[in-house]
């Protein structure tokens, strides 16, 4: 497993070593001694999850204000544009963003730490979404960041209106969001 900095240097991408063939390929999608090898992090995880979504989806940009979660992200079919945004307001980063694409073609992972905010688009027809948490959810905890805050300048690789969900549609601005210290 590599792992590649970002812009936000505790974001990190993760990119296992696969065995191709005629027959098709092999990789370790996680094993915990070539994770903390590669990223230096000594992290539990509690729980998996697993979405699909259509074309034009957006899930996020979640996060949990109490029991924070770590996120190591992957996508199993399909293509998304993941995001990560800083809201840790003591670090140099804060309010900054972090977006990789992330494909089933690409096999590429996206650690994303505690005291982010996470969400992702679809840009394929169907994406089936995997991710490993470092705490459980907890929904009267959960926050939303609103996607398209001027803000933050995430610059999305789709035009018109993604398809949101009624608790991201009426997301948190940065500037009255609930961040951490």
């Amino acid at each position: 497993m590599q792992s590649i900095p970002t812009a936000i240097p505790d974001v990190l991408i993760l990119e296992p070593r696969v065995f191709s063939d005629a027959r098709g390929f092999f990789y370790e999608s996680f094993n915990a001694k070539a994770f903390q090898e590669a990223t230096g992090l000594d992290v539990q995880f509690v729980q998996d999850n697993h979405s699909k979504s259509n074309k034009g989806v957006l899930r996020g940009l979640h996060y949990q204000i109490k029991r924070p979660q770590g996120k190591l992200v992957r996508v199993v079919q399909g293509e998304v544009f993941d995001v990560a945004v800083d809201l840790r307001k003591s670090a140099k980063t804060f309010g900054k963003w972090v977006g990789v694409h992330l494909s089933a073609e690409n096999k590429k992972q996206l650690w994303v730490p505690e005291g982010f905010a996470h969400g992702f688009v679809v840009l394929s027809e169907t994406a089936e979404f995997l991710y490993k948490t470092t705490d459980y959810y907890a929904p009267e905890y959960e926050r939303s960041l609103l996607w398209n805050d001027l803000a933050l300048e995430i610059d999305w690789p789709f035009k018109g209106d993604p398809k949101l969900a009624a608790k991201d549609a009426a997301a948190m601005q940065l500037y009255e969001a609930e961040v951490f210290p």
